[in-house]
């Protein structure tokens, strides 16, 4: 019992701890250690898709972390909660900078992070994972943790205090939002280049759809039928159109479309392109987003505006375990 308080191992495996080590209980904490190394390597490439994320605030600072483990069973465990919640009080207390810097930190019984994480691992016989740890400093920070299954987080960080339902209400919309900046000037380049060529694609795409699909109709032919080759083959079957107006089909699909394809106007595409980047904008960056707690439409930035026009959201951070 002495052993199983200072280490949370199980009974039995304290017990075979003690004997291997002949009753040196230094030695016997060595070996249950290493257990949990062993139990650790041999599952190493097992995905870790449940956990519970924490969030701890202390003045100016806040934290965000997950403990993550393979099983929703082991995650509900009052051992794995407790674990949780304890390595989210060392992350406030210390606050280091990144991921590795938390593992390195110091628990109470004198363990790191990491070797208590490892430890766990050995109890349970299942991964356990630190799977992200994340700080935010600001003037006003608060946090969200969604309470029916603990596996969402984020944290919020104001230049300034705002009302508690406010806050509440914004750290919720980064939560179930999941906006990938907080502003359009913020948004990372490499997203913004990214969704200018999709865009870009998604509009020459529809512009020869278009006339694809004019053609076929002034040949008598509904675009329907004919918009993939199991179509034409089964409609064919089904004598919804003829042999020949599938061969004819075929053959404006293949014309047009690629005639289109070489005559579209540039600037045209440019011009749609950003329309759908401006969109996309709008949709997923914060202050642009619909506030989800308004009852009309008005955005983030005009709820936070109504409170004060000077204040803003100067830092976000969020982790799901369902993403």
């Amino acid at each position: 019992m002495k052993l199983r308080k200072m280490t949370s191992a199980g009974m039995m495996d304290c017990k075979k701890a003690l004997e291997e080590a002949e009753g040196d209980f230094e030695k016997a904490i060595g070996i249950i250690r290493e257990k949990g190394k062993l139990v650790a390597a041999k599952r190493a490439d097992r995905e870790t898709s449940e956990g519970a994320v924490k969030a701890r605030v202390a003045g100016g600072k806040a934290i965000l972390v997950c403990l993550g483990c393979e099983t929703d069973f082991v995650s509900r465990n009052a051992d794995f909660q407790n674990l949780a919640n304890a390595i989210a009080d060392v992350a406030i207390a210390n606050c280091p900078a990144d991921l590795e810097g938390l593992k390195a930190c110091k628990m109470a019984d004198g363990y790191t992070v990491a070797e208590a994480v490892e430890a766990q691992t050995g109890k349970t016989g299942e991964k356990h994972v630190l799977a992200y740890y994340a700080i935010v400093e600001a003037p006003f920070v608060v946090e969200y943790i969604h309470t029916l299954n603990g596996k969402l987080g984020a944290l919020v960080g104001f230049n300034k205090e705002v009302p508690a339902e406010l806050a509440k209400g914004i750290v919720m919309q980064v939560a179930s939002m999941n906006p990938v900046a907080i502003s359009p000037a913020d948004c990372p380049a490499e997203v913004l280049e990214n969704e200018k060529k999709i865009a870009i694609e998604k509009t020459k795409e529809e512009q020869v759809q278009k006339a694809v699909d004019a053609a076929l109709k002034k040949a008598g032919i509904n675009p329907a039928h004919v918009d993939s080759e199991d179509h034409i083959e089964s409609n064919t079957a089904k004598g919804w159109i003829t042999p020949e107006q599938a061969a004819q089909a075929r053959e404006i699909i293949k014309t047009v479309g690629a005639e289109k394809a070489a005559n579209l106007p540039a600037q045209m595409v440019e011009n749609i392109a950003n329309g759908r980047v401006q969109k996309f904008l709008k949709e997923n960056t914060l202050m642009e987003q619909e506030y989800q707690m308004a009852d009309d439409k008005s955005t983030v930035a005009q709820a936070l505006a109504a409170f004060d026009k000077d204040a803003k959201v100067v830092a976000t951070k969020r982790f799901s375990l369902n993403d």
